[in-house]
């Protein structure tokens, strides 16, 4: 939970500090909020400040379960009783688990990221997205010191869907597409249109600032021509053409080392067994621009980790007459969007679930009875991390298909592909699932009733 803080002024809150500062003054004509993580080292900072309490009277909010140790240590080491109050602000996070009562019992699919390799890899245009992976993000905060010509006020601002109406509506749950135009976004029609946002200047300025941040890196990194070849190796089969793409970009100084070798990554996935593949010739072109050897080498590791080999999925060839006449109609029309022709595995996956066309062989089925009746409520669950392009793809699926509910969770939130063993992988998922899910409240899920598909670990 992050506020600014001119949120927290709007609270009546004249003061704040942190809890480990050293240089606060002795203030006993003021009370104190304190909201704090259940940590050891958080309650260690209470109990110090208990034992020499610097306000008048104290009111202590604890973010999730604090032990009752703690709470005990709390109280002897308020001496002098200036506690008024102790809680526990538990967030609405619970609510996900609380299953509709139906008559299909909720299903657990559990994924491996390598069966999908290809969508990690990808840029994404959204604007969350994009603030994490071209900005990083930290705590709803975003770090805007090294901007050119940053204002004081603005090196560090805050994103939060709770507080932000703006961020909420296009870069939380909902997404916002950003496409060439929007990289210069028209600001000025933009408050016309949104008059609430004549009064909130500072809101204002944050974004501009922020979209502005975006706009100088993707043209700075050249990453609209980066995006458009990457989305040709992930949903085109054009060899020639992809080859001849990702050569020139490999010879553009604008391109950085990391977009590079993310540039061949996505070549040798596809490409990987194609008879004239050429990935020798651009590892050497990757030596050539100067690309660092921790970025060379992730090249073999991504095919290592997804590769056809490993991968029980075929991500680049239409599996039936159907989908190779879209495919042909689709390159027919050509599409709306260069940059968002990529739909992630994970779409496919759910849909084949929810119609009831998900092969057993590759998902095998573990619960008391045949997998028979559509699913209504749905846990995804990805071993080795999730991404914002399958977060949308899970909210409009959502949207568009009355009567199921798809949750989406992960290892991880990933921007690009994390590789860690295969054995740490499935001893991470299945404990956080076991806590999450198994061991939640009777009345919430019955235990009996979880089923389980999960694709085959080759």
């Amino acid at each position: 939970m992050v506020y600014t803080q001119s949120e927290i002024l709007q609270k009546e809150v004249y003061l704040f500090e942190r809890i480990d500062s050293q240089n606060r003054e002795i203030m006993k004509h003021l009370k104190a909020i304190c909201f704090l993580r259940p940590t050891k080292e958080n309650v260690d900072y209470m109990i110090q400040e208990l034992r020499r309490p610097k306000y008048s009277i104290y009111f202590i909010y604890f973010s999730n379960v604090i032990s009752k140790s703690d709470v005990k240590s709390l109280a002897e080491a308020d001496e002098q009783e200036v506690v008024a109050e102790v809680q526990q602000v538990i967030t609405k996070e619970y609510e996900l688990f609380e299953f509709r009562r139906t008559e299909v019992p909720p299903l657990l699919l559990i994924l491996d990221r390598c069966d999908d390799a290809i969508t990690p890899l990808l840029n994404q245009w959204t604007y969350q997205a994009m603030v994490h992976e071209l900005l990083g993000i930290n705590n709803n905060r975003i770090d805007l010191s090294r901007v050119p010509g940053i204002s004081k006020d603005l090196r560090e601002v805050v994103l939060s869907a709770e507080n932000d109406e703006f961020y909420a509506n296009v870069g939380g749950l909902k997404f916002f597409l950003i496409n060439l135009p929007l990289m210069f976004f028209p600001w000025q029609a933009f408050v016309e249109n949104y008059p609430q946002f004549k009064k909130m200047s500072g809101t204002v300025s944050k974004h501009v600032t922020v979209v502005g941040e975006l706009s100088r890196l993707v043209s700075e990194r050249n990453l609209l021509e980066v995006s458009e070849v990457e989305q040709e190796l992930a949903c085109q089969n054009d060899h020639s053409s992809a080859l001849q793409n990702v050569k020139r970009l490999l010879q553009n100084p604008k391109v950085t080392e990391f977009d590079a070798a993310r540039l061949v990554m996505l070549y040798a996935l596809h490409y990987e067994r194609h008879s004239s593949n050429s990935l020798p010739g651009l590892m050497m072109d990757l030596r050539n621009k100067g690309v660092s050897e921790k970025y060379r080498k992730l090249v073999s590791a991504v095919v290592e980790y997804g590769g056809k080999r490993v991968r029980g999925s075929d991500l680049f060839s239409p599996k039936d007459a159907v989908a190779i006449t879209k495919q042909f109609l689709k390159g027919l029309k050509g599409v709306e969007n260069v940059y968002t022709q990529h739909q992630p595995f994970l779409h496919e996956t759910l849909d084949h679930l929810i119609k009831g066309k998900l092969k057993e062989n590759l998902y095998p089925y573990l619960g008391p009875s045949t997998l028979r009746d559509r699913p209504q409520d749905i846990i995804v669950f990805v071993i080795g991390g999730a991404t914002y392009e399958e977060a949308l793809t899970v909210y409009n699926l959502n949207r568009t298909t009355p009567g199921v509910r798809i949750v989406l969770g992960g290892t991880t939130v990933i921007f690009i592909l994390q590789l860690c063993p295969l054995s740490q992988r499935i001893k991470l998922t299945f404990a956080i699932c076991w806590k999450n899910l198994v061991s939640t409240n009777q009345t919430a899920v019955d235990r009996s009733a979880l089923v389980f598909a999960v694709p085959r670990i080759i």
